[in-house]
């Protein structure tokens, strides 16, 4: 037994098999393991804005449907990343202040999307006569960028052009 570790170790030595390399578990490049961190996957804001990107391509072109649908997705995904930041905020607060923080603010930029993606889908659904459909997407922009904020000004706003509000918001 000894005699087969002397041989190994002899091998070794004369870099018969050499031990370097031999395992690549090192962190030369360790964003190449972060799959989610690079732009253009499934799980992402950038994935959101292209989304929104396709549907504006579609609206130029006249395909509503398709425009349609590609807003419906970017909406479900916007919906998706904002309920798993919020998720993590709660989770980490009072344990690491920097993932809240990141997560807050991945968060609003994420619900911005949100009301850009339920603007695009109003007007569309408020093209296709059916404002009914428009007026919850108004809403929920208006619950989650404020009254006061630009987004939620202009979605009051196209309440109130549509007939949904009667009275005028001086905010």
């Amino acid at each position: 037994m000894t005699f087969l570790k002397l041989i190994t170790i002899l091998l070794i030595f004369f870099e018969v098999f050499p031990y370097k390399n031999s395992v690549h578990a090192g962190n030369q490049n360790a964003d190449n393991y972060k799959v989610l961190s690079t732009n253009n996957k499934k799980l992402s804001i950038t994935n959101v804005e292209n989304y929104l990107n396709a549907g504006d391509d579609y609206i130029k072109k006249g395909d509503f449907d398709k425009a349609k649908d590609s807003y419906l997705d970017a909406r479900k995904l916007a919906t998706q990343l904002a309920s798993f930041y919020s998720d993590l905020n709660t989770s980490f607060k009072g344990v690491d202040a920097r993932i809240p923080k990141e997560m807050q603010k991945k968060g609003k930029e994420i619900l911005q999307i949100l009301a850009i993606s339920n603007e695009r889908l109003s007007a569309l659904y408020i093209k296709n006569e059916t404002p009914e459909i428009a007026v919850p997407l108004l809403i929920e922009t208006i619950r989650i960028m404020s009254p006061n904020s630009k987004e939620g000004k202009k979605a009051y706003e196209t309440l109130l052009q549509i007939g949904f509000v009667e009275t005028n918001f001086r905010g």
